[in-house]
């Protein structure tokens, strides 16, 4: 049997900062020796699960701090385990990391009811017999700002999930496939691009990523061309980047300076509140382009944009990418220019283009042609690459 440390269920208690409210479970107060190591794990509660698992736990490992790139810190998360007996070899694995839910502790998915969309793709694939692990990211659940959208920071937090759930857990198979949406998918991307050198002993066969960020200046560029008057959601991931940006920068971002008043007390939202409701009220509060800003976003995060970057385009594996054609989150238009990008750089890249489908729908509308993807990796078998894909 795995390791497993599991105490009687543990009373919420205020975190060490002050971006939300989770259990004791969240915070390690032992010491932190080695990254990619099970600190420990509780059952975790069938309404925040998956229907499709077996068994399923709520956990927290030592990862490698992404932001200073040394040291350590604990990293939450959740592991997902098909029922029955695992096949020769072990439950084939995939890292599965998520799309964007907030900065909040509270909004961590290992603490929180997935989305129906997320639940429904996760289980279709524990249905195909794939066991999951799932990290929160570092700062997401544990104390500490998650430092959202920092490519090495999602990197060392999905490799070192990897790595805890493998050595805790001999029923899981030795290799792994990374698997992620939207802030997940730039994860996943990110953790492929800094496997080799970060983990060159760690086994992964490739990636698959539905509505990937791509924000090379040249892709953020073509990504901008919207009306500047709509009202738009979206205005709930500037909120996240300009306050977890805030959180790293030596000097604090004028938050008065940057925003209007209604934009600001969005922005001043998002410390505790979750994705559906920051959408919701920038919405509601008319935000857009235009009304929003006194200054320079660019110029307020400009240094911590530098972490948004991809440490090379060059993947070891193969990468699949699933881009909905009506996609306005990560942009079709920025996707395929990824797609083009990768493989330039050398990459295997095999990208679906689904018509009429946008950033949400295609996560599932994607798995006709993902899972036959993740079989063939499985299989070993040689991945065709589709550089510029046409609607299907």
């Amino acid at each position: 049997m795995a390791l497993l440390t599991i105490g009687t269920a543990i009373a919420a208690a205020p975190a060490n900062d002050t971006d939300g409210r989770v259990s004791a479970f969240y915070t390690w107060t032992g010491a932190l020796t080695t990254p990619g190591r099970m600190l420990r794990e509780e059952p975790l509660e069938a309404p925040l699960g998956l229907a499709a698992a077996g068994r399923q736990y709520r956990i927290l490992y030592s990862a490698t701090d992404g932001l200073r790139g040394h040291g350590l810190v604990a990293v939450s998360g959740a592991l997902f385990v098909p029922p029955g007996t695992p096949p020769k070899g072990g439950w084939p694995l995939l890292a599965w990391a998520h799309g964007t839910v907030g900065i909040a502790d509270v909004c961590a998915p290992s603490w929180t009811v997935r989305s129906y969309r997320d639940a429904s793709y996760l289980d279709a694939w524990l249905r195909q017999g794939f066991a999951i692990i799932a990290t929160d990211y570092q700062g997401l659940g544990t104390p500490g700002t998650h430092p959202y959208m920092d490519a090495r920071v999602e990197a060392y937090s999905v490799l070192d999930s990897i790595r805890a759930a493998q050595r805790a857990h001999p029923e899981l198979a030795r290799q792994a496939i990374l698997i992620g949406q939207s802030q997940g998918a730039a994860a996943a991307f990110a953790s492929a691009a800094y496997a080799p050198e970060y983990v060159p002993h760690l086994t992964i066969l490739g990636t698959i990523a539905t509505g990937t960020p791509y924000l090379a200046p040249n892709a953020m560029a073509a990504a901008s061309k919207h009306d500047p008057d709509e009202v738009r959601p979206q205005f709930a991931y500037t909120a996240f980047l300009v306050l977890a940006a805030n959180a790293q920068s030596a000097t604090p971002i004028d938050l008065a300076s940057l925003f209007n008043p209604k934009a600001r007390a969005i922005v001043e939202e998002a410390r505790g509140a979750c994705i559906a409701q920051m959408e919701a009220d920038a919405v509601n509060a008319g935000i857009t382009d235009r009304s929003a800003y006194r200054g320079s976003l660019m110029q307020a995060i400009g240094p911590y944009a530098k972490g948004f970057l991809y440490p090379t385009l060059k993947l070891a594996q193969p990468l699949f990418m699933g881009i909905g054609a009506k996609d306005v989150d990560a942009t079709t238009a920025s996707q395929l220019m990824l797609a083009h990008d990768a493989c330039a750089a050398g990459s295997t890249v095999q990208a679906h283009l689904y018509a009429g489908l946008d950033h949400n729908a295609t996560v599932n509308g994607s798995l006709k042609d993902s899972v036959p993807f993740a079989r063939r990796l499985l299989a070993g078998e040689k991945t065709a690459p589709v550089c510029t894909p046409t609607t299907n």
